[in-house]
């Protein structure tokens, strides 16, 4: 059994961390919201349509943001169809996903439910068919307390009082061929300037996120992220970046995806660095990792003009959550940059819940690691200082054996540790705590065995986390055992 010692400091300090990480993405496609979050008649169903279950378990996964509309979708999408009566609201066919939208959920029902599951909106505007001045017309109806047309809209509506969405994505994906109305940087820059200012101008407090990369392995990255920055770097406060990752069939790479997720942002930060001194400004443009997760695209078939089609609902297994958990590691040691990150998607679309129609709602494996981390890893972040054991990846070359992510929480006096163990031997992790004193380990939570189970309607927790038994003496140096292929977490009292 390999032993390692890795330092925890006080001082070594990365960034403040907040629920913005821990967000989610809720877009109109498959069934994640109709069937999915909304499902009038179902036994749980309030009385505006969404299901309780489900919320139960959204509000269990501590959300900070919920990104909406979309996606794929937003670029086709008129926010206007999913306002009003809902007996009015047209049905439309969605270019993205060639599907049926009935529009029977929109920007105030959405608001509606972000507020019951204690979480903050992130609205996408349309940059594919949309304008600037629809844009502006948005911000003014969610925002703008009342005297104007589409704020008094609003309130005809029946919300008296803003949604004061503070959010806002310039659009989604633009620099993908697959949008619909796809523009090159250079259009898709000057765009997103004047909706930039349109937007700003109808409400200055509110955040705005422009269009970064959609993924890694474009060709156009990252000269796309630099073309758009020159063009709106004064005026926004994110640039977005997406990448979604899958077991092509190597384990060893799978498990290590999150060496790549590293090397993604630090490219475009040091991209948005380029652009500051361009500019000569004082501001550091900041990250918004607005979709991530594990998505298996080969499987991807879209079906035909449906109705909530059952499509992109991938069952995921042990192996993938803890693939899933070494990406959160990676996410919260870049919290410094990476100020939003949202998992895509919440419900039934590559999602960590799993519903049947008129039945359960399911935690997936990759439930677990979201909900310890999300739940616990509140504070500051710490550089941890050591060395690990590494494993060759054919990919990636060398990567450690035991990514982890260290969080203190200084109100509540206690560290939280989340790891996973890539190797197929046991570890002995041995921190080095002396800066803090003397600490009780508390609690500890482990993710491992069968690589290849998941949950499933029939075998809902078949997967989930074991609590080991954590009795002991309050000590300087823990030495913590992690079971091959596992994720973890560990909460220390100081």
């Amino acid at each position: 059994m390999n032993k390692t010692k890795l330092l925890l400091d006080k001082d070594y300090k990365i960034a403040s961390l907040g629920k913005r990480l821990y967000s989610t993405f809720v877009e109109h496609l498959g069934r994640c919201i109709y069937e999915g979050i909304y499902e009038p008649g179902h036994p749980t169903a309030d009385k505006n349509g969404f299901r309780e279950d489900v919320r139960a378990l959204v509000r269990e996964l501590g959300f900070g943001a919920l990104r909406y509309p979309g996606g794929n979708f937003v670029s086709g999408y008129n926010w206007l169809d999913g306002i009003g009566p809902r007996a009015e609201r047209p049905k439309r066919l969605d270019y993205a996903w060639c599907s049926i939208e009935p529009n029977e959920i929109g920007m105030d029902e959405f608001c509606d439910y972000a507020k019951s599951v204690g979480s903050e909106v992130m609205y996408a505007v349309n940059m594919g068919t949309g304008s600037p001045q629809d844009a502006g017309y948005m911000v003014e109806y969610a925002n703008f307390p009342g005297g104007t047309y589409y704020s008094d809209l609003r309130i005809k509506n029946g919300h008296k009082d803003p949604h004061n969405i503070k959010l806002w994505c310039v659009g989604n994906e633009m620099d993908g061929p697959w949008q619909i109305c796809h523009l090159d940087a250079h259009d898709y820059g000057k765009k997103a300037l004047e909706t930039a200012k349109i937007m700003k101008w109808a409400d200055p407090s509110i955040e705005l996120c422009v269009c970064g990369s959609a993924t890694s392995t474009l060709p156009t990255y990252p000269e796309w992220d630099r073309l758009v920055l020159e063009y709106v770097y004064d005026k926004v406060d994110y640039i977005s970046l997406h990448r979604y990752y899958e077991n092509h069939g190597d384990e060893i790479d799978f498990l290590a995806s999150f060496h790549e997720m590293d090397g993604f942002i630090k490219t475009i930060a040091a991209t948005a660095d380029y652009v500051k001194a361009l500019k000569r400004s004082k501001k550091t443009m900041m990250l918004s990792f607005d979709e991530w997760n594990i998505w298996y695209q080969a499987k991807t078939q879209l079906k035909q003009w449906e109705f909530a089609p059952h499509i992109l609902e991938d069952n995921y297994s042990l192996l993938d959550a803890i693939s899933f958990g070494a990406l959160l590691c990676t996410l919260i040691n870049n919290s410094d940059r990476v100020r939003i990150a949202c998992l895509a998607q919440m419900v039934n679309v590559i999602a960590p819940i799993f519903t049947e129609k008129g039945g359960k709602a399911v935690r997936q494996t990759t439930f677990f690691p979201f909900a310890m981390a999300a739940n616990n890893c509140l504070g500051t972040v710490l550089k941890t200082m050591g060395k690990t054991p590494v494993l060759e990846s054919k990919s990636y070359g060398e990567v450690t054996a035991i990514p982890n992510a260290v969080v203190l929480n200084e109100e509540k006096k206690e560290i939280n540790l989340i790891c996973a163990n890539i190797s197929g031997e046991r570890q002995c992790l041995e921190l080095d705590m002396r800066s803090f004193g003397r600490a009780v380990l508390a609690e500890h939570q482990v993710m491992s065995g069968d690589l290849s189970a998941v949950n499933t309607l029939n075998d809902p927790d078949r997967v989930k986390p074991k609590f080991m038994d954590c009795s002991g003496a309050a000590v300087e140096k823990p030495e913590l055992i992690l079971e091959p292929k596992s994720f973890n977490l560990f909460k220390f009292k100081l």
